[in-house]
């Protein structure tokens, strides 16, 4: 007799009850849906999978991770309060989406401060990530991840390169936000706020002069097809971090909350390696591509450094109560 399929699903489904359980996603006891705004090329958008599936396998199935990548279940600004009120169980953003609710996240982007890579490696379950973490428990959400992203900027620019502070002067350039922008003004700039999905159009048109992105996004948006030189710089340091529900991580089994933990742990190692290749990888492919690369030296740093640092380091102190402490606790990384 000739089955059909869904009689075919139905006698399978059957068998599958008389089995018992089945292994994998199917014993899984809770549910984990993280979302975040990284297209799935993204090096960490890829490592977010990479954590999602140790998730998995350390809790042995019994946490069953949905990663929503590319804004599809929720804006970048709609994270924090999803998570929050329990509609998702965790979220990823990057550090300076936190503008002024958490005006010390923007620590990591004071130009020239925390862009050495010994810091960045000493950064996650230090005091100041975890004062840090303080003030995101109070809004409502549990830090699990620091997840390094850049710390390679790049001054794209045409008809001439951006090399010394005196070619900032007048350069109507990409900016990051109001407190990096102060930076950018002392070097003579003038910068204008957007997403970094705009920028490529804005170059084009001529509606900027500059851009300012990290090297991998300067890559990956085609920044070589309309601007011909960039000057590579230790500029700021980025973090994308993962937060959890703090209720729902609390109701957890003890072995699935290490399991959390431990996975989370080692995305946060994994991502220094990650990062650090693809910048490089990056800064070769924009040469392959025909753009002319200048490389800052260690005196133009402290050039940039003793122009830029000082107006959005006095900003950033002047922005919070605690924001003096932070920059104590980093200067000690």
């Amino acid at each position: 007799m000739k089955i059909t399929r869904y009689a075919a699903l139905a006698l399978l489904a059957g068998s599958i009850a008389l089995a018992g359980p089945l292994v994998g996603s199917a014993m899984a006891q809770e549910k984990m849906r993280i979302s975040h705004q990284l297209p799935p090329a993204h090096h960490i958008g890829k490592l977010v999978e990479s954590w999602a599936a140790d998730i998995e396998k350390r809790s042995g199935g019994k946490i069953d991770v949905e990663v929503l990548g590319s804004a599809q279940a929720f804006k970048p600004n709609q994270n924090h309060p999803a998570v929050a009120r329990g509609q998702v169980e965790a979220a990823m953003a990057v550090n300076f989406q936190w503008g002024n609710t958490i005006p010390e996240m923007n620590v990591v982007t004071i130009p020239y401060f925390m862009t050495d890579l010994a810091r960045i490696k000493k950064f996650p379950g230090s005091e100041a990530a975890k004062l840090l973490e303080a003030k995101l428990l109070e809004k409502g959400v549990r830090n699990v991840a620091w997840l390094y992203t850049t710390r390679q900027s790049i001054f794209t620019s045409s008809g001439k390169p951006l090399v010394k502070l005196d070619d900032f002067q007048g350069v109507k350039i990409r900016g990051l936000n109001k407190l990096v922008d102060a930076g950018l003004v002392a070097a003579g700039a003038a910068p204008a706020s957007m997403p970094g999905s705009e920028v490529y159009q804005a170059l084009q048109t001529k509606v900027i002069d500059a851009g300012l992105t990290d090297v991998s996004a300067a890559y990956s948006r085609k920044y070589f097809e309309v601007q011909e030189f960039g000057t590579v710089a230790p500029f700021f340091t980025v973090y994308f971090h993962i937060y959890v529900n703090p209720d729902w991580f609390g109701k957890l089994a003890p072995d699935l909350q290490k399991a959390v933990l431990e996975a989370s742990a080692q995305a946060e190692q994994d991502s220094i390696g990650i990062t650090e290749k693809t910048a490089e990888e990056s800064i070769a492919k924009l040469k392959e591509k025909g753009m002319k690369l200048h490389i800052q030296s260690a005196e133009e740093v402290k050039t940039f450094t003793a122009t830029m640092q000082p107006p959005v380091m006095e900003a950033f102190k002047g922005s919070s109560p605690d924001a003096g402490k932070l920059i104590d606790l980093v200067n000690k990384l």
